[in-house]
């Protein structure tokens, strides 16, 4: 377990919900999917570079999921991340995408 930390520590990363779009294999050393994410009117669409490989294209467009998005732009190799979708391992096996149990409007705000 990590140091437990202050609310406001919490409340000052912006996590937001968004839906994948298009997927497009990445150009980094590491196997990779290069995601737009669209984020709702207020912040657009933004591109993640993200390690859901055990995932095909197809499976991960239209998809909605969580994203922090005020963690800066990450250089991956000659790709730009500029949002972070949050995820899990699958024991060991790959990477699952945090979801949205139902339908939620794009940009909305997780609290």
């Amino acid at each position: 377990m990590k140091n437990i930390t202050s609310f406001n520590s919490f409340s000052a990363l912006d996590i937001r919900v968004g839906t994948i779009i298009k997927v497009e294999e990445s150009k980094t050393s590491k196997p990779t999917w290069k995601m737009t994410i669209d984020l709702g009117e207020a912040l657009g669409s933004k591109v993640s570079c993200g390690a859901y490989t055990n995932y095909e294209a197809a499976e991960l467009e239209g998809l909605q999921v969580v994203c922090v998005t005020n963690l800066g732009v990450r250089k991956m190799g000659p790709e730009k991340s500029e949002v972070l979708v949050l995820g899990v391992m699958n024991k060991g096996e790959g990477t699952i995408p945090l979801t949205t149990a139902s339908s939620a409007i794009n940009g909305q705000e997780v609290f």
